[in-house]
């Protein structure tokens, strides 16, 4: 590794002239890039560490600094205030040697509108910042989508899309209301003021109270069987076996008065990974892992910001937390403080060495270590592919970010581009885009392909890929060679070649071409990655024809307009279905006369039909 001694030295005299005060630093690149982002109590005594005796760094930490040309720094009031605004700013840059959470847009959530008449409970990906009550993130779909079922069905929550007040008496009621999992607000059944108590304990329910719902529903079993109603016994028996059905499916490790998060750390060379257990009245009901790469730097100091950026996500922050690692007295101090002044309560941290809650964390520790196996044998596999595909297409470096583009279309409309990207072995969804081809006249594939990497090099502020890879032969190949040379970008680029089968047989330049028949490893990986990009691309080309059909075959009638239109689509369901009806059908929906149903049968059916409509008349 090369560490350049004149600059070392000039980011030695400016760490030296910071004040031994709490902040925030950015370290930047020779392109000014933020590579990382850190917070220290005492900023010169932090930040002049990094560039002083450098040989003894970790490897990850030697790595960012011999990257390091520069850097910036924001003084704060205190080390709550800094490590506050090293969160934003590691949101905010995404530095390169950061750990850091994943967009909170692809969390599951449940929202629960405690702050509306009559509140509604839905599943989102998306925690805005609104008044709403947001139970999770949760670790996947299932786990939150079957909490949300649990919480409609015991609690008597509307799972339909009606809106209260507003739909009251609209329709009849569902048949949720007549086997006992709806309070059904649609018909008046139950106050507004009934409603907001259920949905409270709804909410008790999903922060893991299930002991006091219980009890509550005990009670009013025994009160209906006293009073005879058995039929309404029966119904708060059936929910409190499905509050049950919910705790046996978690795994029971505690009392039932037991509530508290177990957080435990992983390393090897290759990664690190960090595992939380969280556990309500003395079960597992859910868990979560992150996997962070060889060059994240995972310090104690960057985890302890790692999870002050995780509880920030979470609704609840339970009243005590075991770590699996001893992190420094400030970092303690500093994670203590923050989740306190999160929550408005008393959080008390502890790293166990002894007993049950030990247990508790060698349990945890083993879920990262594992997290840890999975990502090493998935990187290890990715990288003997990509070492032996950077042999084959002569490549100066093994590729870690690669783009493959895919053309689609019918006839010539609807001509979409698409773009996904895998980086280090995984498909990353966040860089996946779409081109709607705008320039190019009727069906041209190279065309098409051209104006598509004329756009995505138009966007440097997301990095150029190691290797990029097209849907197609020596033509496409040659096209895109072409768009790079007029924009003075030097990127390797193939083109995947298929065989009569659609089965990918070779990639080729726009000389000759390379067989990855007999390389396994390799054929796997591109092969999964033209799967990939076809799929994606066909299915957005699909979506945007459904859309244009639905838009432009209506409102483009006479005497259509978006209002009308939007009344036969709900009338008819779909297009299919508007084709084959007679005017008679269409006068049937709200708002079409004569003249619109004759317009639209004319339409569909053409001039020949119009004849025959003015024979009739």
């Amino acid at each position: 590794m090369f560490f350049n001694e004149e600059i070392l030295l000039k980011l030695r005299r400016k760490a030296g002239s910071l004040p031994l005060t709490p902040g925030v630093y950015l370290m930047k690149d020779k392109n000014g890039k933020i590579i990382y982002v850190g917070k220290s109590k005492a900023m010169r005594n932090r930040v002049s560490s990094y560039f002083i005796d450098v040989k003894n760094h970790t490897i990850k930490t030697a790595t960012m600094v011999s990257l390091v040309y520069d850097f910036d720094y924001m003084l704060t009031d205190s080390n709550i205030e800094a490590l506050a605004l090293e969160n934003r700013l590691i949101k905010l840059h995404q530095p390169k040697f950061n750990i850091r959470l994943k967009d909170g847009k692809s969390y599951p959530y449940l929202r629960l509108t405690l702050n509306e008449e009559y509140p509604a409970l839905t599943f989102t990906r998306k925690r805005l910042d609104d008044s709403a009550k947001y139970f999770g993130p949760y670790s996947g779909a299932q786990t939150a989508l079957s909490l949300m079922k649990t919480a409609q069905k015991t609690f008597g929550l509307a799972s339909c899309n009606r809106k209260f007040p507003k739909d009251i008496g609209k329709e009849r009621p569902c048949i949720y209301k007549q086997i006992g999992q709806c309070s059904s607000p649609c018909d008046n059944s139950v106050s507004a003021e009934e409603y907001r108590e259920l949905a409270k304990k709804a909410s008790a329910f999903l922060r893991g109270s299930l002991t006091e719902v219980r009890q509550e529903l005990e009670e009013k079993m025994e009160k209906a069987a006293e009073e005879l109603n058995f039929e309404a016994a029966a119904q708060y028996r059936d929910k409190i076996k499905a509050l049950e059905a919910c705790r046996q499916t978690q795994n029971i490790i505690g009392s039932p008065d037991e509530e508290r998060d177990v957080i435990a750390v992983f390393r090897n060379h290759a990664c690190t990974a960090i595992s939380v257990f969280f556990i309500r009245e003395g079960c597992v009901t859910d868990s979560e892992s992150a996997v962070f790469g060889s060059e994240q730097i995972a310090e104690d100091g960057d985890i302890i910001a790692y999870l002050c950026d995780f509880y920030n996500k979470r609704e609840f922050i339970p009243s005590e937390i075991l770590l699996d690692f001893t992190p420094s007295d400030e970092d303690m101090d500093d994670l203590t403080e923050y989740l306190e002044s999160e929550c408005g309560s008393k959080v008390k941290i502890r790293c166990p060495e002894k007993g049950t809650a030990k247990k508790l964390c060698k349990m945890v520790c083993e879920n990262a270590e594992e997290a840890v196996k999975r990502y090493t044998e998935s990187f290890e596999k990715h990288n003997e592919a990509a070492v032996r595909l950077a042999q084959l297409l002569g490549l100066e470096v093994v590729p870690e970010l690669i783009e493959a583009y895919d053309i689609s279309n019918i006839g010539s409309e609807n001509i979409t581009a698409g773009k996904v990207a895998i980086e280090n072995g995984k498909f990353k969804k966040s860089a996946y885009r779409t081109y709607k081809i705008k320039d190019t006249n009727g069906q041209d594939d190279y065309a098409s392909m051209r104006e598509a990497i004329r756009r995505r090099l138009a966007h440097t502020e997301d990095p150029y890929p190691d290797l990029i890879l097209l849907d197609g032969g020596k033509a496409h190949v040659s096209v895109v060679r072409e768009v790079m040379r007029e924009q003075n970008v030097d990127i390797p680029v193939f083109g995947m070649v298929k065989d009569e089968f659609h089965k990918t047989r070779a990639l080729t330049d726009d000389e000759g071409e390379i067989s990855i028949a007999k390389e396994n490893a390799v054929f796997v990986y591109i092969y999964k990655l033209q799967e990939e990009v076809h799929r994606f691309t066909v299915g957005r080309m699909h979506n945007a024809k459904r859309k244009s059909v639905k838009k432009s075959s209506l409102t483009n009638i006479e005497g259509i307009g978006d209002v009308k239109a939007r009344k036969i689509m709900a009338h008819f369901k779909s297009i299919a279905a508007l084709k084959t009806a007679d005017r008679e059908e269409l006068l049937a929906v709200s708002g079409v006369n004569k003249a619109d149903a004759d317009n639209i049968y004319m339409y569909f059916h053409g001039e020949d039909i119009k004849e025959n409509l003015n024979d009739e008349e």
